[in-house]
């Protein structure tokens, strides 16, 4: 593409399935749609290794299959996409934004979709960095397999880390979950599944504090009871929760509540005219891929109306 040379009805940041619905329902109408996307099409719940409660699949769907069809339906119509990472969004004098890629591309846009959704949250502990990718993981579909007849460690209490514990069972000789609180977070039903099965065993009031290894990962030091110790694993998975992907909005001018997420109005209108938000970046969404499909149709009407009214 070259620099300035196209002027976008609709540029949206991230391809999850807030963007991907709102693609289909741009896309469809005419509006010159570009998808940006830095990692993977379908977000998050591309890399969910089933999606039991998206309606109409009464026996479930696979998350890269749910992703793979949103993405082939905003394909169908016009829709494109690029893989890249935004650097940058500025409001120009003419109306338009100025959005300038990693890269250094540059791209154009009458109106902007913000549908960077999440991602999951470090320890931040001594070892973290070196092994991330390496023995540190934040997806059981991508990588649970290379421990097969391995011993885990799974980081955190809520329904991300009960699941993907649960998946994980398939791969893994033997699972301790490590809880830094004195109970679950989790749904009573992925409990009692974690409570019933010989392979998961569960530690709470246990907090992370190293991760040791010289060539490779070998254990998690923990301190439990005021007592350090040192866990031996073959590799951690760390589920502690998601923080919203807006650094690329620190000088676009657009409101971020006292969390990160991206304030918006009932039209999913942000503070900024012209700059719209959807699914799990925006302040108050539901972490649902329903909710982020709703949301994406909603965005996209009113960005049809915005560009007529404009």
């Amino acid at each position: 593409m070259d620099k300035d040379s196209v002027v976008w009805d609709c540029v949206m940041i991230g391809a999850g399935p807030a963007a991907l619905s709102a693609a289909v329902y741009t896309a469809r109408e005419d509006i010159k749609t570009l998808i940006i996307e830095k990692k993977v099409i379908g977000g998050l719940a591309a890399i969910t290794e089933k999606v039991d409660n998206y309606p109409g699949f009464a026996q479930g769907v696979s998350g890269m299959e749910l992703a793979d069809q949103l993405e082939q339906q905003a394909l169908r119509f016009g829709a494109k996409i690029e893989l890249d990472s935004v650097a940058s969004i500025a409001k120009q004098a003419n109306n338009n934004f100025k959005i300038v890629l990693a890269s250094d591309k540059v791209v154009l846009a009458k109106t902007v979709l913000i549908a960077s959704g999440s991602e999951w949250k470090k320890l931040n502990i001594e070892g973290e960095a070196e092994f991330y990718g390496k023995g540190i993981h934040n997806c059981a579909t991508c990588d649970g397999a290379f421990y097969r007849d391995k011993k885990l460690i799974i980081i955190g209490g809520g329904n991300s880390s009960a699941q993907e514990s649960l998946f994980l069972t398939k791969f893994a000789s033997e699972i301790e979950i490590l809880i830094r609180g004195e109970a679950w977070k989790a749904s009573h039903v992925l409990v009692e599944k974690i409570n019933e099965h010989p392979k998961i065993k569960v530690s709470f009031q246990t907090k992370p504090l190293k991760i040791v290894g010289t060539d490779k990962l070998q254990a998690v030091e923990v301190e439990r009871a005021g007592i350090k110790e040192s866990l031996p694993t073959d590799g951690v998975f760390v589920f502690i929760g998601l923080r919203p992907v807006v650094d690329f909005l620190k000088d676009s001018g657009v409101a971020l509540d006292d969390y990160g997420f991206v304030l918006t109005d009932d039209t999913f209108k942000t503070n900024v005219d012209g700059i719209f938000c959807a699914g799990d970046v925006r302040s108050g969404a539901t972490m649902q891929i329903a909710s982020a499909v709703g949301e994406g149709a909603s965005a996209a009407l009113a960005i049809r109306h915005y560009l007529e009214e404009s």
